[in-house]
């Protein structure tokens, strides 16, 4: 029993398969997947899956740090006259800072995360976040919010103990998403998670098609290996796979205000 936070199966990578995919999901124990948009036309794909597959998977709105083009304010604007009306999206995502391999831009995705953190406020919706050598900027964007109520998910979190724990005590509401990148021989992910973060401070994620656990890796990554991350979990925190599941499951409904139940007559979920 799980719920996968972070997944971009609607991409061209599930074109062929995605029904497949989807029924290996469920076989695997999801009880969701919520789709994170990276700019307009994904978030118009995001929808269009969660209406094929009503009451399991879930979108998002979001333009991704990564996306940001020159006429990113005009694209912000057409996005959030999306969330004027009513709308299916659960969450503002994926959103945040990227300065891995570039911070020309810097100004501009500081502008956008900004923005769509307002989003969040006004709408009243928990955000994705995307953080990657942006930890400082990040902090700094976010300190303005930290008594707003604003709550959400820091992304495929891969940082050190003492990221972690600033991150976990400075917002309260926040959650840490924990993916593959745990599973890897020369990770660092198990000590910090095990000396840093409370399990009630985690949500599962595959952040699908990347970045897939062992034994998986190598392959494109998707909802069904979730379960490898528990097993791994359960062995950081020294406790059965399902209190792992039991856990990170209540953490994503209590964040994403989902009403998901775990389907009758079934022996896997």
């Amino acid at each position: 029993m799980y719920i996968d936070t972070h997944a971009h199966i609607y991409g061209e990578e599930f074109i062929d398969d995605i029904d497949e995919t989807i029924i290996r999901a469920k076989k695997a124990g999801a009880l969701g997947i919520l789709l994170p948009a990276t700019d307009e036309k994904s978030a118009d794909e995001a929808v269009n899956l969660s209406e094929r597959y009503k009451d399991f998977i879930y979108p998002m709105l979001g333009l991704h740090p990564e996306d940001i083009p020159a006429d990113y304010k005009e694209i912000l604007t057409r996005m959030e006259k999306r969330l004027h009306q009513h709308h299916p999206y659960i969450a503002i995502g994926e959103v945040g800072l990227d300065f891995y391999w570039d911070t020309s831009f810097k100004k501009e995705q500081i502008d956008a995360f900004c923005t769509q953190i307002e989003w969040a406020l006004k709408y009243h919706l928990p955000l994705m976040i995307h953080s990657r050598n942006a930890h400082r900027e990040l902090i700094n964007c976010l300190m303005p919010y930290r008594q707003s109520g604003l709550c959400g998910v820091f992304h495929c979190f891969t940082g050190t103990k003492e990221e972690a724990e600033e991150l976990i005590e400075t917002f309260p509401t926040f959650y840490l998403g924990i993916g593959g990148v745990l599973t890897f021989k020369k990770s660092t992910l198990p000590q910090v998670v095990a000396e840093s973060v409370p399990l009630e401070r985690i949500v599962l994620e595959t952040d699908s098609p990347y970045m897939a656990p062992v034994p998986y890796r190598g392959k494109r990554n998707e909802p069904s290996f979730i379960p490898s991350i528990i097993t791994h979990l359960a062995k950081v925190y020294d406790v059965p796979s399902e209190e792992i599941e039991t856990t990170t499951t209540k953490n994503a409904l209590q964040i994403f205000h989902l009403n998901i139940s775990r389907p009758q007559g079934t022996n896997n979920m």
